[in-house]
């Protein structure tokens, strides 16, 4: 499983909180000390917390199941969406449609209705469509796509959600609580760690700093879904091998038993004699 290391962490700037006087308490744990008016996270024990998300993250990626990455701060969207594309993850970047979770077979509908809207371009009659009607449609096909075009493969909720700044994602938080989806999330100084399943003290705000703590989360989930090809692949060849095992078995002829009388000899043979001595 990858690892990060001390070093790329303070050279990321991922010990960097926010200032004492915007401090949450519960954060106390997980704070080393304070310089010059700025709490300084102890990233011993978030090269902890780093490792037991990331072999949470492999055991769901594993079993076949997705996770939702939710990040729509301006200096988080490209880098998660960059990194989260490249193992087939839902996640979002822009804005948190309310109800996202809880209302669930809503947002299906609205993303099947983008998927009903990508046929009928493809179909003949979007030709006989008015310059307005075609024009709507886009627009409405556009505003869809920027919305929900990243989960578009979410068929159900998922089994969890990462989360980057759990203060701005609030809402997103709340519905993974109400319906008890495990999250996973950054947390900073100056937000509250209770109710967060997988809690990766760090700095929520620098880039450097999200990278590096999403591209390890990413790498884990990656590890956990090449395990899944690979054990797929070993019992899809075993059932061969079983086959061809039997097959051979069965071709292979048995040889011919020949009776033998207590003497020893063959049973045809002392048959033969005794018509002789008649």
């Amino acid at each position: 499983m990858p690892k990060v290391s001390f070093e790329q962490l303070l050279e990321a700037g991922a010990h960097f909180g926010h200032l004492k006087r915007k401090w949450n308490p519960n954060m106390e744990p997980y704070i080393f000390m304070e310089k010059n008016g700025i709490h300084i996270i102890d990233l011993q024990k978030t090269i902890v917390k780093m490792d037991e998300a990331a072999g949470a993250m492999k055991q769901i990626a594993k079993s076949g199941r997705k996770i939702l990455f939710v990040a729509t701060k301006k200096q988080a969207k490209e880098l998660v969406a960059e990194q989260v594309k490249s193992v087939g993850m839902p996640y979002v970047t822009e804005r948190w449609p309310g109800g996202m979770l809880t209302n669930f077979p809503t947002i299906r509908k609205a993303v099947k209705k983008m998927l009903s809207i990508d046929k009928l371009a493809k179909d003949p009659s979007w030709d006989n469509l008015s310059k307005r009607e075609k024009l709507q449609i886009g627009r409405q096909r556009a505003k869809l796509e920027k919305m929900l075009g990243s989960i578009a493969d979410l068929s159900r909720l998922p089994a969890a959600l990462f989360i980057v700044d759990v203060m701005k994602e609030k809402i997103a938080v709340r519905e993974a609580q109400r319906l008890g989806i495990p999250v996973f999330a950054i947390v900073d100084t100056n937000s509250n760690p209770n109710g967060i399943d997988f809690v990766i003290p760090a700095n929520d705000d620098a880039s450097q700093s999200i990278k590096l703590i999403v591209g390890a989360m990413v790498d884990s989930v990656a590890e956990g879904l090449n395990e899944r090809k690979a054990e797929r692949k070993d019992d899809d060849e075993a059932p061969r091998k079983k086959s061809r095992r039997k097959l051979k078995k069965e071709k292979t002829p048995e040889p011919e038993v020949v009776e033998e009388d207590e003497t020893g000899e063959d049973i045809e043979d002392s048959e033969d004699t005794t018509d002789e001595e008649e």
